[in-house]
């Protein structure tokens, strides 16, 4: 690690924080998410010691509906839906591509202080008094009743929406213009196709949550009658809004995920991804069919059967590009030469808790079903599943695969290894229980229920102390690995792909020559040997 590189060029603060290298960008972004992540996660904590017991022992029914906002929209809309774009995207996008950069470096700077400003408004909400009216802002209590900070947090969400159009167009026209040679659309790693996919919603769905958000602030400041009925508005119109841009926004945390654990799949199974073209289209399908589903969301909310019926059948349809997903990933495993190090541990485990969030995400799409689990536990369990069992697991995974690529270092496999079994059982133990609960009628967002219910969140409650030590752990050994850890080569997995080709950390333009592709990705021939952590 002698010669220069992206991390050694210039040691100043302003050489950060006027960087316009995405590699740095990134890690400006990694240091933020982690930053927002344990907020987030302070909150859940107080959650579920509050939920030990039955009665209200540690916060009152106010402090309580705070306590969920604050972790909802944190953990949404500053840690889930930016996290595998802007930190694992960022950096990797152009080195994946062979290029020196993303089409708008400048844009990509400001993006990062337009998602930091976004990040202290909604703080400031937080610290200031706190939200009342959970992550989903619905109406008409977030425009008529609640009388904490909603239209501040509701500004921190709608400027950071900013940030994420401009990451989007940003990654559009940088896979478009910014390719290397020979590089065509059927040699792209299916990583990029995940965030090309998301990219199309985060530019096409978020500015209809900015003007849902403008809209709450007109009804509660001049009175317009938008969404009150008393003056004309229409409540259910807040919740057509809120979930034509938030469903989707599903899939702008998932689909980078999947893309993620497509490189780790074949990276470790030491084969070509199974249906290559399916999967890479399957992305596509998943984005598109995702706009028209968002009404599932109001099955109980007193729209029409038909139209309800209508969105129950296209949530089935939705669920078939995901299950071609996890069908191609099990045939790619299928007489692999499989290697279970830290990065494959967290794709098996994304494989699996994503199939059980993806199925019972089936229950829901059933109005029968749905009718009696909405506002349940049950809904709580899926969308957890789906989103941190799902998407944070492909983080992390992700995150150990480029861990070396990003830093020249080597992480403690042990320990690793260790986080990834711990995380996957501290999951389930906290929210399998949740499914049980759901199905037994438990409403979430209260903070007293009856006593029959204590065991399951006990269980519940245990599995989140595992879990909260279980995502410390990284944090822990990744620190250590980035400065003392063991010298890492530009290739450690023996993988294919541009960004493996140059050197651990690249140096500040990515290449020192124009990479030239000649070949179909992911063409391992079943040899694998990851370098040893004291190379």
């Amino acid at each position: 690690m002698s010669e220069k590189n992206y991390l050694t060029t210039d040691y100043t603060l302003k050489s950060w924080f006027l960087t316009t290298d995405h590699k740095r960008i990134a890690i400006l972004y990694f240091a933020s998410l982690i930053f927002f992540f344990f907020i987030g996660g302070a909150a859940a904590t107080a959650i579920r010691i509050e939920l030990a017991t039955p009665q209200a022992d540690l916060v009152s029914s106010d402090i309580y509906n705070r306590l969920f906002t604050m972790h909802g929209i944190i953990m949404v809309w500053f840690f889930l839906i930016p996290s595998i774009p802007n930190t694992l995207g960022n950096f990797i996008v152009p080195l994946m591509i062979g290029a020196r950069d993303l089409a708008f470096p400048r844009l990509n700077l400001m993006s990062w202080y337009i998602f930091m400003l976004g990040g202290c408004t909604t703080l400031f909400a937080i610290f200031a008094g706190g939200v009342d009216t959970g992550w989903t802002f619905y109406t008409p209590f977030s425009t008529l009743y609640s009388n904490s900070y909603v239209i501040v947090a509701a500004a921190g969400v709608f400027i950071a929406g900013f940030s994420s159009i401009l990451t989007g167009l940003n990654f559009i026209v940088t896979i478009h213009r910014l390719r290397a040679p020979g590089l065509t659309w059927y040699r792209l790693p299916l990583f990029l196709w995940s965030l090309y996919a998301t990219s199309v919603i985060l530019v096409l769905a978020t500015p209809v949550l900015a003007i849902t958000l403008i809209l709450i602030a007109t009804e509660r400041f001049f009175g317009v009658g938008i969404f009150d009925p008393r003056i004309g508005g229409d409540p259910l119109l807040f919740q057509h809004l809120f979930w034509f841009y938030s469903h989707p926004a599903v899939y702008i945390m998932i689909l980078p995920g999947m893309g993620v654990i497509n490189e780790l799949v074949s990276c470790y199974s030491r084969k070509q991804v199974f249906g290559y073209k399916f999967v890479a289209w399957a992305s596509l399908a998943i984005a598109a069919v995702g706009f028209l589903v968002w009404g599932h969301h109001m099955f109980v909310s007193g729209q029409s059967l038909v139209a309800s019926l209508v969105f129950s059948f296209m949530s089935f349809i939705v669920a078939v590009p995901s299950a071609i997903k996890v069908f191609n990933w099990t045939a790619t495993l299928h007489k692999g030469s499989i290697h279970f190090d830290a990065p494959m541990l967290y794709a098996l485990a994304f494989i699996g808790l994503f199939t059980i969030g993806g199925l019972t995400g089936l229950f829901l799409a059933c109005l029968a079903f749905d009718v009696h689990a909405t506002d349940t536990y049950f809904v709580v369990a899926h969308f957890h599943y789906i989103m941190v069992g799902g998407m944070v697991t492909a983080y992390f995974g992700g995150l150990h695969y480029w861990w070396p690529k990003m830093t020249g270092r080597h992480y403690s496999e042990y320990w690793a290894r260790t986080a990834a079994v711990l995380i996957f059982f501290g999951f389930n133990l906290t929210f399998f229980p949740q499914f049980i609960l759901g199905a037994e009628g438990m409403p979430r967002r209260y903070h007293v229920y009856p006593p029959e219910f204590q065991v399951w969140n006990v269980l519940s409650s245990g599995g989140a102390a595992i879990l909260a030590v279980a995502y410390l752990m990284p944090l822990l050994y990744l620190g250590y690995s980035a400065f003392f850890g063991a010298r890492a080569s530009a290739n450690p997995w023996n993988a294919t792909g541009l960004e493996w080709q140059t050197s651990s950390p690249p140096p500040e333009f990515n290449f020192t020559t124009q990479p030239v592709v000649t070949r179909a990705p992911y063409q391992y021939n079943g040899d694998f040997q990851a370098e040893p952590q004291n190379a």
